[in-house]
């Protein structure tokens, strides 16, 4: 069995994943009690579910202690168990807040919004460090769907690398190991049959593919990241994240992420989210 265990901070786009798994079959169970994890598992492997998702959050706040016991007794039965951390800035959150003008589950009349915010996230902060984690403060809906579903289908290996594009405008991600800025490459946004498309687009790729310091800064990234990642395994690490940005999130970045995809692809299991494309 496949276990998924989606967590993080309240508004952070839980819903939104155990939906998505749950359209492609999968059992999927929203805020489940830890006391009943074990229970719940036994039941649904004698039904034969394969497949199964579920969500907790502070909600039932017992599962922040004893999360990491039950998935090790878990996985010692054969549960492929794998944990992921939701997370989004506190600007993203107040504004989702207010737009569905639901109330936070650690809301009380003696705490503002933003001071349950801080508190949910110092309260599962050790659960954060022990997950695969995510920022979707600027991610859609349908992006974040994305996500989920090339998590799923690259599952087959243990470690990932994931490497990601974004626009500096739009902050440093949050979920990032190695963050590379390649702003000082070419801009192919200043050329107007350029401007409209993306790095993924073979004449974006062409323009950046004619200065060389394109290649060596794809080289550069690569070298490194090939000369450490092998020492990041041995350490038991099992998820790396490598950003790429530049000023938009549409051009070099794409390309770079793209162009170190085929380079690693074939050695590491591979996710690739280009955050701030549109």
């Amino acid at each position: 069995m496949r276990l998924f265990i989606f967590t993080g901070l309240s508004g952070s786009g839980k819903s939104v994943a155990l939906k998505t798994l749950e359209d492609i079959d999968f059992y999927c169970i929203d805020n489940l009690p830890i006391k009943l994890l074990d229970s719940c598992i036994n039941v649904l492997v004698t039904q034969g579910y394969s497949n199964v998702a579920i969500s907790l959050d502070v909600r039932n706040p017992s599962f922040l202690g004893v999360l990491p016991t039950e998935v090790q007794n878990l996985s010692r039965r054969g549960v492929e168990v794998k944990i992921i951390f939701l997370d989004s800035s506190n600007e993203s959150l107040l504004r989702r807040y207010s737009e569905s003008r639901r109330p936070h589950p650690l809301a009380t009349d003696k705490r503002t919004l933003i001071e349950c915010i801080q508190k949910e996230r110092s309260l599962l902060q050790a659960i954060k460090l022990n997950a695969e984690h995510i920022d979707t403060s600027r991610l859609t809906p349908q992006q974040l769907k994305n996500w989920v579903w090339g998590l799923i289908e690259n599952k087959t290996q243990q470690f990932q690398l994931t490497l990601q594009s974004f626009g500096f405008k739009y902050g440093i991600p949050l979920d990032t190991d190695f963050t590379f800025d390649v702003r000082c490459l070419p801009n192919p946004f200043y050329e107007n049959e350029l401007k409209r498309l993306s790095g993924m687009d073979l004449e974006v790729e062409a323009y950046l593919n004619k200065n060389s310091d394109s290649l060596k800064m794809v080289n550069a990234i690569y070298e490194f990241a090939n000369q450490w990642l092998p020492k990041f395994i041995r350490e038991g690490r099992v998820i790396l994240t490598i950003s790429i940005g530049c000023t938009g999130g549409q051009h070099r970045s794409v390309y770079i992420v793209e162009q170190l995809k085929r380079k690693f692809k074939n050695d590491y299991r591979t996710l690739v989210r280009h955050r701030d494309l549109t």
